[in-house]
């Protein structure tokens, strides 16, 4: 049996602390499918495409992680991938809360098909955010210790620096 999970998200920009949790997700499940959300409601600052590049740069080294994207509800692509299980990271109380709704959500409109497992952050990681990477890096901030120097290029890059 194949025991695979997704890591759902954004990962706009990906950080250490996502690496984090897919590193230890790596260890614990033959396939780990580490899936880019495409959603037009949202205004990232990167594409789909340059976010899929930098977590395959990231976890070039790991076999068993595969960096897709996907589009619409999560429940839909995990049942196309014939995933039953969802993996999301927490950092503080406050994901928690929004973690747990939607992984209530996710089993209730799944009929109970989909279960979520949540792992914590790295404590040194604990305080990292996509959102506060960016603007660091908005500010033209040194980001090396928040994400690897393939994504900091990037940031440096897209802020005309």
């Amino acid at each position: 049996m194949n025991r695979a999970i997704i890591y759902p998200g954004s990962f706009d920009p990906v950080t250490y602390g996502h690496i984090d949790i897919i590193k230890r997700a790596a260890k614990n499940y033959d396939t780990v499918y580490v899936s880019v959300l495409d959603n037009n409601k949202k205004s990232p600052l990167f594409t789909v495409e340059e976010r899929v590049k930098m977590l395959k740069d990231v976890t070039k080294d790991y076999d068993n992680v595969v960096i897709e994207t996907f589009r619409g509800l999560l429940i839909d692509y995990a049942r196309e991938k014939d995933v039953h299980v969802v993996l999301r990271g927490l950092r503080a109380l406050t994901d928690f809360e929004y973690e747990l709704h939607m992984a209530q959500t996710n089993y209730l409109i799944s009929g109970g098909w989909l279960e979520t497992v949540f792992l914590s952050t790295d404590l040194e990681y604990s305080y990292l955010s996509s959102t506060t990477v960016r603007e660091i890096a908005s500010f033209h901030g040194d980001v090396s210790k928040f994400v690897p120097e393939c994504v900091a290029e990037s940031l440096y890059k897209k802020f005309g620096y």
